[in-house]
């Protein structure tokens, strides 16, 4: 067909009319689709991540010699300050929106006398401390407020290698902020916290200071994991952060909010890894699990028939593959309850029942022992209310010190604070009992007695 010259400009106008909506209509389209993310996810679950806010008093370290007038004068020192005030700043997450309990870190809320909540709505709570564990690093806090998000809680034994995961909380103080990654390894032991209880879940979304305390979810937006510390060569992120598991946080939560503290589990035993030699030099049929190294007299061990040579493998329906994992285990256990240890003797497996101790019962198995005998002849009690540096120091108290024992040899006097055994704090009797009961032969204590502070060896 032959077009007329003179309709030419009014059929290219109409095509180029017609064309330029269906691109409209095509950009339009892919305006309007979906876009990949976390989003929607996110806008569920970030209201239930807060900001903490804490403030309180640090006890100082003094210089003995300076408590003295005789030397004070050569320095014409002025009276040293007993404390100083300290704030800190973290996150924590909300997983009971009706009684407004709030997952943290222990080390976040350690030492506060006040602590502020920023709720994603820009409202500012009191919250008190319900309970907090420095085992595991985890403490329990509340807050009365009408409107509150909850994230759903995961089973984190289900988390696996390569899992995606996002880290929300309040890095640097800057505001609420969400980093994603994976899952980088599992049953993490680092050393962080001491002679502490760790299982951490490792990734590499950037968790930065701030981050603590903060939530570590899944890309269905449930709790895997509370953040709680990273490895870095200058203190930021460096793709090596560490979140306690959801299943070990809850487990201490529970008796947070039974006993408003841990009464944590022992057995009695030392042990050590299974070892690829081991197995090897006893033909043994099993690649993991914890060698037991020696039983402590009259232990729930020894008395449930736990000899030393033995490799436990199980406790319950729970699979042991390391001397971690099974102190983890039972010290997560609450004493007093009954479990079956599955073990290996002869190469046979046995499964024997024990009633899991407190840390006061194998204390006192190991002092008959003679293992923990360089406390013997001290008493304690936790610091009284009444007491002058009540809310200023964190420690026991010794109530009294028998002439000649071993505690009185070695220097240990009554009314001294033993603030820390070999540098791990200890804040309660319980705590001391715990910590004395995982230790034989030589201890070092650190002890305020009344303006100085002392390093005592007990041998």
């Amino acid at each position: 067909m032959k077009i007329n010259s003179r309709y030419f400009p009014v059929l290219l106008l109409a095509s180029l009319l017609s064309f330029g909506l269906a691109a409209g209509s095509s950009v339009a389209q892919e305006v309007n689709s979906p876009r990949p993310g976390i989003a929607d996810m996110l806008e569920d679950i970030t209201p239930a991540v807060v900001s903490i806010t804490v403030t309180g008093t640090q006890a100082v370290e003094q210089n003995p010699l300076l408590n003295d007038p005789f030397f004070r004068r050569f320095f014409n020192a002025p009276d040293q300050p007993q404390s100083r005030p300290v704030q800190g700043a973290g996150s924590g997450v909300i997983f009971d929106a009706e009684n407004g309990y709030i997952l943290t870190n222990h080390h976040v809320v350690n030492n506060a006398e006040q602590i502020e909540v920023l709720l994603s709505d820009r409202r500012r709570v009191q919250a008190k401390v319900i309970g907090s564990d420095r085992g595991t690093d985890i403490a329990l806090i509340q807050i009365e407020a009408d409107g509150l998000t909850a994230v759903p809680l995961s089973d984190s034994d289900t988390l696996k290698v390569g899992d995606f995961v996002a880290a929300i909380g309040n890095p640097f103080g800057i505001g609420q902020t969400v980093t994603t990654g994976i899952v980088s390894a599992l049953s993490r032991v680092t050393g962080i916290n001491g002679d502490g209880f760790e299982d951490f879940i490792q990734t590499d979304a950037s968790i930065n200071p701030g981050n603590s305390g903060g939530a570590l979810v899944d890309y269905n937006g449930n709790l895997v994991g509370i953040n709680s510390s990273i490895i870095s060569p200058a203190g930021g992120n460096v793709g090596i952060g560490f979140a306690v598991p959801i299943n070990m946080a809850m487990t201490v939560v529970d008796q947070l909010l039974e006993f408003g503290e841990i009464r944590r589990g022992l057995l009695g035993v030392q042990i050590t890894d299974l070892t690829p030699d081991v197995v090897d030099a006893l033909s043994l049929k099993i690649s993991e699990g914890a060698v037991v190294s020696s039983v402590v007299p009259d232990s729930p061990a020894e008395k449930a028939g736990v000899e030393p040579g033995d490799i436990i493998v199980a406790v319950d329906d729970d699979i042991i593959t390391g001397a971690s994992d099974l102190r983890n285990t039972i010290g997560l256990t609450r004493a007093g309850k009954e479990v079956t240890i599955g073990l290996i003797r002869d190469n046979k497996r046995r499964n024997v029942e024990v009633t899991i101790g407190g840390a006061q019962d194998v204390a006192e198995a190991s002092a008959k022992a003679g293992e923990s005998s360089v406390m013997e002849g001290a008493d304690f009690n936790n610091l009284p209310s009444d007491h002058e540096l009540y809310g200023k120091v964190k420690g026991v108290l010794v109530t009294a010190v028998t002439a000649g024992s071993r505690a009185y040899r070695n220097g240990l006097q009554e009314g001294d604070i033993i603030t820390a055994v070999n540098r791990q704090p200890v804040a309660s009797k319980n705590e001391l009992q715990e910590v004395l009961g995982r230790l034989a032969g030589t201890v070092a204590l650190n002890v305020r007695r009344g303006e100085q502070i002392l390093f005592l060896i007990m041998r």
